[in-house]
């Protein structure tokens, strides 16, 4: 009996590229799904679906029919699908047939926190980090993930680019399993409290070259927090005004004297 085992973006993908390779159609074959894959967020975390066909021994036909025989006519899409055997589900666990689908279980802070964990940590296994550990602590609505790792630079990336990325894609995770909305903050190696530091530097060298050259100087595109960071950081400066100009993701500050 011959069969195969094949992998596709989705379960679907997988069958018709088994189907494919056998020449086979779907009423000659048997469908075992292995794994049902994941989507993931933005290529994170996905993994292919993968699947086991198998073609059936060939039956020779009767000779003689037997009298009010049934009607042997091909068995409709929804008969195959109702037949197939499928990956057992654990309990919890949300199986992706490639569209939307709403947490099984009853939304908690508590969940969400969990499932936040296990997505970076997969994010992690995804860029061959395996010694990833991941602490958090809470505070009202906001809850700080610490990430540890030799590799840590890796998923802080040039200027926290990687980290602020993971950091958007985490909250939207948390928040799908939340019971009540909250806002997500990624940290490692204190590079958060270190590119605080750098930022504040940075806003009064370059609110001092405004007032020596009286012009206006602008600084690169930075995430709104950044931002937010450097307007309180010349907050009390009363010889310059600073606003935002751009729209995200290219929105930038500009430190502007007074006249």
């Amino acid at each position: 009996m011959k069969h195969l085992t094949q992998t596709g973006k989705t379960v679907e993908q997988a069958i018709e590229n088994a189907l494919e390779k056998l020449k086979k159609s779907r009423d000659e074959v048997t469908i075992r799904v292995i794994d049902e894959g994941k989507k993931g967020f933005f290529g994170f975390g996905a993994k292919d679906a993968e699947v086991e066909v198998t073609v059936m021994e060939s039956v020779q036909p009767e000779t003689e029919k037997a009298p009010q025989q049934v009607d042997s006519a091909k068995p409709s899409e929804e008969e195959i699908a109702a037949e197939m055997p499928s990956a057992p589900i654990k309990e919890g666990e949300e199986p992706d047939f490639g569209g939307s689908v709403e947490p099984a279980v009853k939304p908690s802070n508590d969940k969400a926190i969990e499932e936040t964990k296990t997505y970076l940590q997969d994010v992690a296994k995804g860029m061959k980090i395996d010694d990833l550990t991941v602490a958090h602590e809470k505070q009202g609505k906001t809850v700080r993930f610490k990430l540890e790792s030799e590799k840590v630079a890796m998923l802080i990336g040039k200027r926290g680019q990687t980290l602020n990325s993971l950091q958007q894609l985490a909250q939207l995770v948390a928040n799908r399993h939340a019971e009540q909305f909250m806002i997500v903050e990624l940290d490692a190696e204190n590079y958060r409290e270190r590119r605080q530091e750098t930022l504040e530097q940075l806003a009064d060298r370059m609110a001092d070259k405004a007032i020596r050259t009286g012009n206006r100087v602008q600084f690169e595109p930075m995430p709104s927090y950044e931002r937010k960071v450097i307007h309180q950081a010349l907050s009390r400066r009363l010889d310059i005004d600073t606003y935002s100009e751009g729209k995200d993701p290219n929105r930038y500050l500009v430190i502007e004297p007074h006249k």
